[in-house]
């Protein structure tokens, strides 16, 4: 067993009004691995938004805005948590839920079809996009 020792014991940290917390096995249990970086920045802070049943309430503009990332990249990571069974969302509120048994790892897609990329490949979607809004 390591021995410990407090580093600056002038700045011992206490929770002293709401709290956050994270669960120890989220980072032994291989959880803090299976998420992307902004699955992370987005759990993180749903986790620090939260009450102590896991619930909280952000508009989506204002969470992408704070977290610093493009709404795109808010949805992908929203519904990645959603399937890997982490929090729950109803339209308006948000639920960090307890952790699962494992981690849910999404397996690796590869884009075969015109019709997968035209789904989940961002840079056909922006053309898309863009190709519709000039009437081409």
């Amino acid at each position: 067993m390591i021995k410990t020792k407090i580093l600056s014991p002038d700045r011992v940290r206490r929770i002293t009004g709401s709290f956050a917390f994270i669960e120890h096995c989220f980072l032994r249990d291989g959880f803090w691995d299976s998420l992307t970086h902004h699955e992370l920045l987005l759990y993180l802070f749903l986790i620090l938004a939260a009450d102590r049943n896991g619930v909280s309430y952000y508009s989506y503009d204002k969470i992408y805005s704070l977290l610093r990332i493009p709404v795109d990249e808010y949805l992908n990571a929203r519904n990645a948590l959603i399937d890997k069974d982490l929090i729950a969302f109803d339209g308006y509120f948000f639920q960090v839920l307890s952790l699962p048994e494992k981690p849910v790892n999404q397996p690796l897609r590869l884009l075969k079809s015109k019709q997968q990329m035209e789904k989940y490949d961002p840079a056909t979607i922006c053309n898309l996009i863009g190709q519709s809004l000039k009437g081409d």
